[in-house]
């Protein structure tokens, strides 16, 4: 048994809650937010002890581990304090807002030699995982182009303030919902060399982005980024990522993978040259406890097996986290740059600056519908 206790009961801090607290292998020390009537109920009704205050709760409860799911821009400061006590933790993403502050957490971290984990699920979603795991094999070859994708209806009208509303608490699509697609591409092809292109794009919201695209640049190909919360058409949260290699293609979402072989390819066991379609259902095991999905109770597993075993590299720890938190810095500061955008007007300077004269004069009248 490993003694648990959990900061922040918003959405995810009640789901991580209900699951870690019926995992086997765990004893729920301590349970600790702001909300004082969320915690009367919780005490109430679950008998948890509830705190307040973190630095009481890690003082009194003293936690083996701890699952942080506050807000984006408070995960510094408290993985900081828990590390510090010697206690292993699992945050929910993105793993902060500065890549500054990720970088130090992972040394500190190691230092201890302390188990860390980012609450990116999809590294325990069946196709997901089996695409890792074809690439791992070379099987499409070299990957030269790919796209990841993420669709939901988070916003969709004018709305309140709230800290997922400011850009400065960690708010924003970039950071909520690219950074899920984002986190499979560093997994899959890593760090890329640079960005390009990208835009946040304001739709319904105020301050933030409800919309992200730009371009990653690798040594053997590009791949893009397209995300956005303000998508009606979507029931929930939709993730895909699509990659093209040299001897295929593959195609994943939550649900299947579907994989292209060319007869070049190195085929898989149980795979043939063509199209080929796996289920999650079929890649999955049955999990100890559902909730939302078998990769949430999943990814708490694998912490818990881990801290119980003082595993402190694993999947999604803090130094992978790290890559995901620096792209998601890249993307945000090359959407600001002024000098990365080659506009129209600038575009037709070029052209004729360029362009022999003859061509010029022929492009012009048919601009002006002449023959």
């Amino acid at each position: 048994m490993i003694d648990v206790a959990v900061v922040g009961l918003g959405k995810m801090g009640l789901s991580h809650l209900s699951m870690i607290k019926a995992h086997p292998d765990v004893n729920l020390v301590g349970v600790c937010d702001a909300t004082g009537y969320l915690l009367d109920i919780l005490a109430k009704y679950t008998g948890v002890t509830t705190y307040k205050d973190l630095d009481k709760m890690l003082d009194e409860a003293r936690p083996q581990a701890i699952i942080i799911a506050t807000p984006t821009h408070l995960h510094a400061g408290m993985i900081r304090n828990a590390l510090q006590r010697g206690i292993h933790v699992f945050c929910e993403k993105p793993l902060v807002i500065d890549p500054a502050d990720s970088i130090e957490l992972t040394a500190l971290a190691e230092q201890k030699g302390l188990v860390t984990q980012v609450g990116y699920h999809n590294r325990f979603v069946g196709a997901f995982l089996e695409v890792k795991r074809l690439l791992d094999l070379d099987a499409i070859g070299t990957v030269n182009t790919a796209l990841a994708e993420a669709y939901g209806p988070v916003v969709l009208k004018p709305a309140g303030r709230t800290w997922r509303s400011e850009r400065a608490t960690g708010g924003g699509c970039l950071y909520d919902y690219a950074a899920h697609p984002l986190n499979l591409l560093t997994w899959y092809l890593g760090t890329p060399e640079s960005v390009s292109g990208s835009q946040l794009t304001s739709i319904f919201s105020a301050q933030i982005d409800d919309a992200v695209a730009s371009t990653l640049h690798y040594p053997d190909g590009t791949a893009q980024i397209i995300s956005n919360w303000s998508d009606e058409s979507q029931r929930k949260m939709t993730t895909k990522i699509t990659l093209w290699g040299t001897n295929g293609r593959i195609y994943a979402d939550r649900q299947e993978i579907h994989v292209y072989l060319r007869d070049t390819a190195t085929i898989p066991e149980g795979y043939r040259v063509g199209w080929n379609v796996r289920y999650t259902t079929d890649l999955t095991e049955a999990p100890w406890f559902y909730l939302r999905g078998e990769e949430y109770s999943a990814q708490l597993d694998s912490f818990v097996q881990r801290a119980q075993a003082g595993a402190s590299a694993g999947t999604n720890d803090f130094a992978s986290a790290a890559v995901t938190d620096r792209v998601i810095s890249m993307i945000s500061e090359d959407a600001v740059r002024e000098d990365s955008r080659l506009t129209a007007e600038a575009a037709s300077d070029l052209a004729v600056q360029t362009a022999p004269k003859g061509r010029i004069a022929a492009a012009l009248s048919a601009l002006r519908g002449g023959k």
